[in-house]
């Protein structure tokens, strides 16, 4: 009898002792960029990520009764997809889908992110009150108060166990949206913004885990910056870095996916994890805790592929009636094509891709000149019936239209801007076209993440000009590639005057830098320059235009060219074949 009890006594005390550590996931998603449904509405193809694949992983981790599972969104949620645009858009007035899904979902806390933001007040203002959690972003400042315009920081308990999560945004926004869609707020710096808050937080709440929940990137070089460059755009791991506390901070924006660790200033490990984009996976951190010593024992970081998960039979069938309606809207047709067009001939060089959303912006505007870079990598539209969703894969962003001030020499500095981050200066035919990133020894250098050939730039400020006729000479050097001969119209083309000119609002606010960096143009008297901007995104526009057409001729008459034609057509093939061919 005493053998028993003493074995019962030891069973006990082994359990106890296993009862202290307290296990959590803490899931992530990010950049999901309204991929609700295992189902490209755009391309009308199944999809190996979505959050139907999300839901049937929760069911499998939320069963598992050894671990307390908490889901957590860092941002961009609400542009992307047909799905959240019908709702953002076409329905304004009905509950958001996103949101029904979100709830459904048991998100516990979430960021916003800067395409969140771009969708403009009434979309972003009414969404958050219809999420049954809060949506963070202490670096968005309202400009009346003085205080966050989201709420800054969230704090819970599960098992006992107090979490405090910071949200922090991009402050990048203002480089690439029109301040009338983010009105009255102001995005301030993020490691200055941490160290405000977190001492806040430790002495306020005093938390036994301190989580960030950023929607920005970690590469902060991106784009020129340095570590030191205020309101720089990527700088999760510098908060992590520079301001003491935190256990995780979870990223996105950059739709790399992160799972490393650095150091804070007193030394302590700080997990750096996020996902990549669009839901094709999660990440998730695995912390152990000590409920007795009232610490954290240890975590771990993984990323977990959406494509090792069927898509969730009982989530499907509850957002059936949305898909339905949704399918419905983009199976609408609006006019023909008498030709396909593809936007990786854009990439290259003139093309009918281009010259289409360009001929659209200057019918729109009225502009002289206008400017537009390809947005899509590698889509594709046939020739014949368009319908709502070809538009999609048409124009990716909701961007707004400008008719804006540019002098032809800025114009021409725009040009020779464009040109310079776009093509090599090539030595002879063999030579490179486009301007890749090469390695120490010279060689091209591959993504990790694609596989492909990276270029120096993103595409999408490859910005080729509509109304003028010119050549960009890839033999000659920076700054003297570019000959405008005259405008389309036989006019002739004048440095000193002042034209019209069509841009998106993204160019038009200084993103990729065409107009500060290229046409030297302050970025303060950029607003200065607009002479007038579309109410509705861009795309609302040219599906109206298309509507109004009805049969669209597509041309290939192009106003400009690269030259030598030689060194053009060889190159072109060579980094064709180099781009998709070997993919």
């Amino acid at each position: 009898m005493k053998r028993i009890r003493l074995t019962f006594i030891l069973l006990l005390a082994s359990f106890a002792l296993f009862a202290q550590n307290v296990n959590f996931k803490i899931i992530e998603t990010t950049d999901v960029h309204g991929a609700v449904y295992p189902y490209d509405f755009k391309t009308d193809k199944p999809l190996k990520g979505s959050l139907s694949h999300v839901s049937a992983m929760l069911k499998k981790e939320r069963a598992n009764k050894n671990q307390e599972v908490i889901l957590f969104d860092d941002g961009d949620i609400l542009q992307g997809t047909p799905a959240v645009y019908y709702y953002n858009f076409e329905k304004p007035n009905e509950k958001h889908l996103y949101a029904e899904v979100m709830n459904y979902l048991g998100y516990e806390v979430g960021t916003i992110g800067n395409h969140d933001i771009e969708t403009g007040h009434k979309v972003y203002d009414k969404f958050r009150k219809e999420i049954n959690f809060p949506w963070l972003a202490a670096n968005a400042i309202d400009v009346k108060s003085g205080k966050p315009y989201f709420q800054p920081y969230y704090v819970f308990e599960k098992e006992g166990v107090k979490f405090a999560v910071l949200g922090l945004i991009t402050p990048g926004i203002p480089n690439w949206l029109p301040p009338k869609i983010y009105e009255g707020i102001e995005f301030e710096d993020m490691i200055e913004t941490a160290k405000k808050w977190v001492p806040i937080i430790q002495e306020k709440e005093k938390p036994d885990a301190l989580i960030g929940l950023f929607h920005s990137g970690v590469d902060y070089a991106y784009g020129g910056q340095k570590a030191d460059t205020p309101r720089n755009e990527n700088a999760s791991a510098l908060v992590a870095e520079q301001v003491p506390g935190f256990d995780i901070v979870f990223v996105g924006h950059d739709h790399h996916g992160w799972n490393k660790r650095v150091k804070d200033p007193n030394g302590k490990e700080v997990l750096i994890l996020g996902a990549t984009s669009r839901a094709r996976n999660v990440a998730a951190a695995n912390l152990v805790f000590d409920a007795k010593e009232r610490k954290i024992v240890s975590i771990e970081g993984e990323i977990v592929n959406m494509s090792d998960y069927q898509p969730d039979a009982d989530f499907l069938l509850k957002f059936e009636p949305q898909f339905d309606e949704i399918e419905k809207y983009v199976s609408r047709p609006l006019g023909v094509f008498t030709s396909e067009i593809e936007s990786s001939e854009a990439l290259f060089g003139p093309s009918k891709f281009t010259q289409l959303i360009n001929r659209v912006q200057t019918e729109l505007s009225g502009a002289d000149v206008s400017f537009t870079a390809p947005l899509s990598f590698n889509a594709k539209i046939d020739s014949g019936t368009i319908y709502v969703r070809d538009l999609f894969k048409l124009y990716h962003y909701e961007n707004l239209l400008y008719t804006m001030k540019l002098s032809g020499r800025e114009i021409k500095d725009y040009l020779e801007y464009s040109a310079d981050n776009w093509f090599n200066q090539m030595k002879d035919e063999n030579d490179h076209l486009l301007k890749f990133k090469k390695d120490e020894n010279g060689n091209v250098v591959f993504s990790e993440r694609t596989g492909s050939p990276a270029l120096a730039t993103s595409y999408y400020n490859f910005d080729a000009g509509y109304g003028i006729d010119y050549s960009v000479d890839v033999s000659k050097p920076s700054g003297e590639r570019v000959t405008v001969e005259s405008l389309s119209n036989g006019d002739a083309f004048q440095l000193d005057k002042e034209y019209k000119v069509a841009v998106n609002s993204y160019r038009g606010n200084g993103g990729g830098g065409h107009l500060v960096k290229g046409a030297k143009i302050p970025k303060d008297e950029l607003t200065g320059r607009i002479i007038s901007s579309t109410e509705k995104d861009l795309r609302y526009y040219i599906m109206k235009w298309i509507e109004k057409k009805k049969d669209v001729e597509v041309s290939s008459d192009f106003n400009w060219k690269v030259i030598p034609e030689k060194f053009w057509e060889k190159g072109k093939e060579k980094d064709f074949n180099l781009m998709f061919n070997n993919r």
